[in-house]
């Protein structure tokens, strides 16, 4: 799994309850289009990891959800 190429990015907040809000909106993404990626959640922080399982690396929805992720 460490040999997979990710898409990784950390979000820093004031505090646990804004990660864990932050967290929601990410999951809520994910269900929108049915990708889901691994999010770690910590006191003021969430990391989120976008990568397609099935081919074991990126695909241009990787991408495209990093992006969108981005925005939110």
């Amino acid at each position: 799994d460490n040999n997979i190429l990710k898409l990784q990015k950390e979000f820093t907040f004031a505090s646990f309850s804004e990660a864990l809000a932050f967290t929601n909106r990410v999951a809520e993404l994910a269900e929108q289009h049915g990708h889901h990626p691994a999010l770690l959640l910590e006191w003021g922080k969430l990391t989120v990891s976008w990568w397609t399982h099935k081919i074991g690396g990126l695909h241009k929805t990787d991408f495209i959800l990093a992006a969108k992720t981005d925005r939110l």
